[in-house]
């Protein structure tokens, strides 16, 4: 319990010393320092001498990082390291190279960890290269690989800069850099004197940038003088009438419709970031977006049937794809006949009651290949089994092994379900070929290669499914824009009705409509069609007749009520 001792008390001595075990040092009675709460410490990505984020970092041996802009003009007037007083040199700094991710934050360009102010930076000094301390300490110097991660470029350890040591705050205290306890001040973009006295044209690359950064400065002044002095005039009303208010926390809300090509699983990049420090921290579980092969090639998504034509040295076989329950066998045989991967292919295997087998270009039926490169996966989703002759299906090696050779059965052949992607068959008109193809003689029983071959001169698709479902997604996209649009010009044709049951167009024209007319319309129409036919049985008047006023005998006499008989009445005689 005690200092530097297993004792379970302390002594008189240790409970009124200055540190932190006595009273007097817990209540900071004896102490004659300056409260900690003076310390200011400058952030890892803020300029030493102007004390802003840097965009052209420089730094020297020591580790001080400067921004180029502001350190050139100091150094041409003092000469001096502005944070300790030593002399330096122009020549003496170190540009830096710090790599950023696609939020904009420094990472280490090995572990792409983010970089913060409690991570040990450090730098190359003959490379400028910047990188976490880990990770030059696990793979250089533990792995005695003096060579730079990036550019492969020898270094020694005397190369290695400490841009920012976490257990060292004290290198970047504030207070002790020298020309804020001189009260020179920061050298800023506006308030440096020393620009004056700097020929900027033969600073070369950064006189340049100083011209373009004093521009820019200007023109932002110039905004917003502009923008105070409008507001200003407003100001007085606005604030009367509109209370302010502060903007909420929780202020986004995701109310975007979701893509058509969304995926049921996100893109995992928020459960990444929480279990591994060295990926940048995301909060939100979007959800992942899939390409248009990966949409159309989900089974039950294209239901339209494709049609191509095997063209042999036999004849022709047309044949119909089935791109709902195999839409993956279908896409690649539809892309490799397009490509004339099949033209000049043989049939290497051909077994009367059985099978003819081809879409290998060695020949061997070793070989072959898909439209991706590599083997696809079985697709045994869906009814299509080896139940009658003349089934389309691809043939594999095993399990997930598709490639680009196909085979035809001559009969059904059960014990093949669920072994083989069947994704076709042969259309009954094509039924001879197919005969004259198991007719067709055979070398040997072991190899089973017709003699003479039989070739695949091409094959020609002549309807693609997955053309049909593009095209029939883009008009659907192009009709959901025009409703889209309909509803920004004021809502739907239909719900622009007026009262008297016309209806407005979409240029603001008036629509008659024609037949029966509902709604109040329908009373109007009546009086003027009753107005027209001369009205009670009177007979129809001649338009080119002038129109005559009649004598007027004056007002009828309006009808008298009958009294009721018996009972109370309405009581107007009491």
């Amino acid at each position: 319990m005690g200092k530097n001792t297993d004792k379970l008390y302390i002594t008189h001595s240790e409970w009124s010393s200055s540190d932190a075990y006595g009273a007097s040092g817990s209540s900071g009675v004896s102490k004659s320092k300056a409260p900690s709460a003076s310390f200011k410490r400058l952030p890892f990505n803020f300029c030493a001498l102007s004390l802003q984020p840097f965009q052209h970092p420089v730094c020297t041996s020591e580790g001080t990082i400067f921004e180029l802009t502001h350190i050139l003009p100091w150094l041409k007037k003092h000469g001096t390291n502005p944070v300790d007083g030593t002399p330096l040199k122009t020549s003496e700094l170190i540009k830096l190279d710090f790599v950023k991710n696609d939020a904009g934050e420094m990472v280490d360009p090995v572990t792409y960890k983010v970089f913060t102010d409690n991570t040990h930076i450090v730098a190359l000094k003959n490379t400028g290269h910047v990188f976490a301390w880990d990770t030059v300490e696990r793979l250089n110097i533990k792995g005695k690989n003096w060579k730079d991660l990036v550019s492969e470029e020898e270094f020694t350890r005397k190369d290695i800069i400490t841009l920012q040591d976490p257990q060292n705050v004290g290198a970047r205290d504030l207070s002790f850099f020298k020309y804020l306890q001189e009260g020179k001040g920061p050298v800023g973009e506006k308030t440096s004197e020393e620009h004056g006295s700097i020929n900027t044209d033969a600073m070369g690359n950064a006189g340049r940038i100083l011209k373009a950064k004093e521009a820019v400065a200007k023109a932002r002044a110039e905004r917003q003088q502009k923008a105070a002095a409008t507001n200003s005039k407003s100001s007085s009303t606005s604030k009367s009438l509109v209370p302010s208010k502060r903007p909420s926390p929780q202020s986004y809300n995701n109310d975007s419709a979701t893509p058509y090509n969304a995926a049921q699983h996100t893109t995992g990049q928020a459960a990444a970031s929480f279990t591994s420090t060295g990926l940048t921290p995301v909060t939100s579980g979007a959800r992942a977006l899939l390409s248009d092969e990966e949409y159309m090639l989900k089974p039950r998504r294209v239901k339209t049937k494709g049609y191509a034509r095997v063209q042999t040295t036999l004849g022709d076989l047309n044949l119909e794809l089935n791109p709902e329950f195999a839409p993956k066998a279908v896409w690649n045989f539809i892309k490799l006949s397009k490509q004339g991967y099949y033209k000049g292919v043989i049939f290497h295997r051909n077994i009367k009651n059985f099978m003819i087998q081809g879409g290998d270009p060695t020949g061997t039926g070793k070989g072959g290949r898909s439209i991706w490169g590599k083997n696809f996966e079985d697709e045994f989703d869906g009814p299509l089994t080896h139940d009658s002759r003349g089934v389309l299906s691809m043939a594999n090696k095993g399990k997930n092994t598709n490639s680009s050779q196909f085979f035809i059965i001559y009969r059904s052949v059960p014990h093949l379900n669920r072994k083989h992607t069947v994704f076709g068959h042969v259309m009954p008109e094509s039924m001879d070929v197919l005969g004259k193809m198991e007719r067709a003689p055979t070398e040997d029983s072991d190899t089973n290669r017709p003699d003479p071959d039989i070739i695949i001169e091409d094959v020609v698709v002549y309807v693609d499914p997955f053309e049909e479902f593009q095209r029939h997604r883009q008009e659907q996209e192009e009709k959901e824009k025009e409703k889209e649009e309909i509803r920004r010009l004021g809502g739907a044709e239909d719900e622009r009705v007026t009262w008297t049951g016309k209806r407005v167009r979409r240029d603001g024209t008036v629509e008659e409509k024609s037949g029966t007319v509902g709604g109040v319309g329908k009373y109007l129409k009546a009086a003027i069609a009753e107005r027209d036919s001369g009205g009670g049985g009177g007979g129809a008047t001649d338009v080119n007749e002038d129109e005559i006023v009649g004598e007027w005998d004056g007002p009828a006499e309006p009808v008298k009520k009958k009294r009721a008989v018996g009972g109370f009445g309405n009581f107007d005689s009491w």
